[in-house]
């Protein structure tokens, strides 16, 4: 029988196998986080620059199909479709989207549900 699996990788690299909604919304809340200045700086300095970051929701199955979206910090969503866990194969070109918190928490929950048919069905570009 074909084994279901979810992976989340944060955006310091690290894998969580079968993340929580609560770490799924916690890596999120983070990519979307406002830049804060630094405490102790005067009102004119101004902020550093943000690093960009990245985090991706895998959901695939241990002898084939494998989807991916990831979600930047400057909320650009990517999703893919790929043949194997080792990206042999694309099943279809890349897909982007513009989305801000709210709907990148719905496609990671709809990703987290198996859903992939409702999340191809989005306005991707």
């Amino acid at each position: 029988m074909t084994q279901a699996w979810l992976t989340l990788t944060s955006m310091d690299g690290r894998d969580i196998a079968a993340p929580t909604e609560a770490q799924l919304a916690a890596v999120l809340a983070e990519l979307y986080a406002p830049l804060r200045k630094p405490k102790g700086k005067g009102k004119g300095a101004p902020a550093p620059a943000r690093e960009p970051a990245s985090a991706a929701l895998r959901f695939g199955y241990d002898d084939g199909l494998m989807y991916v979206i990831e979600v930047s910090s400057g909320g650009d969503i990517r999703f893919e479709e790929w043949s194997d866990r080792d990206c042999e194969l694309a099943l279809a070109p890349p897909r982007r989207m513009s989305a801000d918190l709210h709907l990148a928490q719905e496609l990671w929950a709809l990703m987290a549900r198996r859903q992939v048919s409702r999340i191809r069905e989005l306005d991707w570009h």
